[in-house]
């Protein structure tokens, strides 16, 4: 009986385990390890290759998606638009940043959990909905911005991987914002 009783255990173990897999869709949780670089890929007949990157630092333009709701990132997460996330061709995923729009010197700290923008011209990061709504940028659809690498605190990190912001970030001072856009690539957004 004893043997009946653990093989009966065991199939109801499996059988949760295997409910539980399909509720959550077979995405991968939300985490922020491992981290993934990833080898090099061809979008539309470009290559990119991921590369680690400790001092990114680049200026160009936003943009921002939000119709894939429900999709798999790059890095297996769940897709939700209102978190706090971003798309980028090659910075290991997840990998944090500061995005700074440089119309207004709004800043925040988002979460790169996704591949993207595969376009042509100066689009350097894809903003989430929510990221681009705290950010101010929604309506324009998209918007000069500097994109930092960042090393965030544990608070603000468990903020972003569980969809909600991280601290706010004081305003960049005008004369700050002026500098970096006269260095902002003038072309192709």
């Amino acid at each position: 009986m004893r043997g009946f009783r653990n093989g009966r255990l065991g199939s109801a173990a499996v059988s949760v385990l295997m409910l539980s897999a399909c509720a959550g869709g077979g995405f991968r949780p939300v985490s922020d390890t491992p981290v993934r670089i990833g080898p090099p890929y061809t979008i539309r007949g470009a290559t990119y290759v991921p590369a680690a990157a400790p001092s990114y630092d680049a200026l160009g333009y936003a943009s921002w998606y939000g119709n894939e709701s429900g999709n798999r990132t790059a890095n297996g997460e769940h897709f939700r638009p209102g978190w706090i996330t971003a798309a980028h061709t090659t910075l290991p995923l997840p990998t944090y940043v500061e995005v700074t729009a440089l119309d207004s010197g709004r800043r925040i700290i988002v979460r790169v959990n996704d591949r993207g923008p595969f376009v042509q011209g100066r689009r350097i990061i894809d903003l989430s909905r929510g990221a681009a709504e705290r950010l101010g940028m929604k309506a324009q659809g998209h918007a000069p911005v500097r994109v930092r690498r960042v090393e965030p605190s544990e608070q603000d990190r468990k903020r972003l991987r569980e969809g909600k912001p991280a601290r706010d970030l004081p305003p960049v001072p005008e004369r700050e914002l002026q500098q970096l856009r006269a260095q902002l690539p003038a072309a192709g957004k």
